[in-house]
């Protein structure tokens, strides 16, 4: 589904597809969907092809894709009323990078073995896949590449490279971390000396820590502690760690949890709830052991529109960012945000604004003013008056789409593998309910969209990993670890 973005002010609809074009955020659709629900129940909603994509129309891009000067002048703030049409969409430019030509793509995905809720990987420095279980424990386990696979339902190999007594045990936080519900080590990210782990601890906070690469595993008696945020409510925990292309940390932490976002803290920069954070670590300082940097827009704790907020917030607005990624070819930024009861989005920062929230007001992508580019109408009492203008500018979603659809999006990462060459330089990622894999692309100021007819062995999408090669593997939080491979 390919769609031109030109500049009329409202979103220019296809009628021969439902899907929509939206936003980002992230989710933790992870463990039972729950996140895209009232309550922090799990929620049995499938997909469907019904809705079809509405991409509102933009200069160059695509949809909503913030522009290259900064959030503040892409969208205009909101002020007055609640709006009860869908936002106009942004102005922006497109990072030039190489791009495949996705309507052409062809895909599957290959099942390379199990593990236990697998949910994250990066790539150790040895060059095997460190993996996340979301139980507590990261393990090694050997890289396989499309090659070796491709043309193979079930490899002869493809055992992880786990042997008869299972995979590696690189570092096991399991007695430290609740692993129920939507809770559990639900991200990992690394530099060249440090490990960084997000779990929740046994009483259902959020923990931060790092711990010290040795040789080929980590020392788990290093451990650092960065970030503690308690948690209000059992869901909408976020987990999602980064090493962006500027060497900070990026956080995401969801709303607090429960329904509509009782503590108003999505639009709150004063909480790290409903937000994104970015420092800079440094565990080898027993007293700081992160900074902030001086770009982030309240890194004085004064934002550039005056408003107070924590120094190491990078972004606000987000209900549940469940998985958001750095596209290593231009730095851009991808955030996949859950919805509430009605529309999951994807949310493209260009590098320009990415890694820098210094200029103009602060990024901040409407939750819960809106879900998607929808007005979110059921907000607490307790939340500001619906007619109080948002702090910054709302940065519209690049895509989003209904719970006709699916219930709860999973973010992924721009394909910048060399396997499957007409999927370079498209956003994959999926729905946890429905466990189906798509593709956006921006090329061109064009926004396409394919569903890439590829369902996830196991269901249960949980997350991706990105391999050194730029291959992505897909982890399902039933077990099974799959690579995707060209299936032409």
């Amino acid at each position: 589904m390919r769609r031109r973005v030109r500049r009329p002010r409202r979103p220019v609809r296809r009628t021969s597809r439902p899907v929509r074009p939206v936003v980002a955020g992230l989710a933790l659709a992870v463990f039972a969907a729950a996140c895209a629900a009232d309550t922090p129940t799990a929620s049995s909603s499938a997909g469907g092809d019904a809705a079809t994509p509405t991409v509102p129309s933009v200069t160059e891009p695509a949809e909503s894709i913030p522009s290259d000067t900064g959030p503040s002048e892409t969208t205009p703030p909101t002020s007055g009323a609640t709006p009860t049409t869908e936002p106009e969409p942004a102005t922006t430019s497109v990072t030039a990078a190489p791009t495949g030509d996705l309507e052409a793509a062809s895909v599957a995905l290959v099942a390379l073995g199990e593990l236990s809720q697998p949910v994250a990987l990066v790539v150790a420095p040895d060059g095997r896949w460190w993996i996340a279980e979301r139980t507590g424990r990261v393990v090694a386990v050997d890289p396989v590449a499309p090659s070796a696979v491709s043309g193979a339902e079930t490899p002869a190999d493809a055992t992880l490279g786990t042997g008869g007594d299972g995979p590696e045990v690189v570092l096991d936080i399991g007695d430290r971390t609740r692993a129920e519900g939507e809770r559990g080590l639900l991200g990992i990210a690394r530099d060249d000396t440090w490990l960084y782990v997000d779990h929740t601890d046994l009483n259902g906070d959020t923990r931060v820590a790092a711990y010290r690469i040795t040789g080929d595993g980590v020392d788990p008696d290093s451990r650092v502690e960065l970030l503690h945020q308690p948690q209000p409510f059992a869901n909408h925990n976020g987990g999602q760690v980064v090493i962006g292309p500027d060497g900070d940390l990026y956080v995401g932490l969801g709303d607090g949890g429960s329904g509509g976002d009782p503590l108003g803290s999505g639009q709150d920069p004063t909480t790290r709830l409903g937000s994104i954070l970015r420092i800079t670590p440094t565990p080898d300082d027993p007293v700081r052991p992160w900074r902030v940097p001086p770009t982030n827009p309240w890194a004085s704790g004064i934002g550039p529109d005056g408003s107070e907020g924590l120094p190491e917030i990078h972004l606000i607005g987000v209900r549940n960012p469940w998985r958001f990624s750095f596209d290593r070819a231009t730095g851009d930024l991808w955030v996949a945000d859950v919805g509430q009861n009605r529309w999951e989005e994807v949310t493209l920062l260009l590098a320009a604004n990415a890694v820098d929230g210094s200029a103009g007001s602060a990024t901040n992508l409407g939750w819960n003013i809106r879900e998607g580019l929808h007005p979110f109408t059921d907000r607490p009492q307790s939340d500001p008056p619906a007619d109080d203008p948002p702090l910054g500018s709302l940065t519209d979603p690049v895509w989003e789409y209904g719970h006709d659809r699916g219930c709860s999006v999973t973010g992924g990462y721009v394909y910048r593998g060399s396997a499957i060459p007409d999927l370079v330089g498209a956003y994959v990622f999926g729905d946890f309910c429905t466990a189906r894999l798509w593709a956006v692309s921006t090329a061109g100021g064009v926004v396409t969209f394919r569903d890439l007819d590829v369902d996830v062995p196991g269901g249960r999408l949980a997350g991706f990993g990105e391999t050194a090669d730029g291959e992505l593997v897909v982890f399902s939080l039933a077990g099974p670890v799959s690579l995707l491979v060209d299936a032409g």
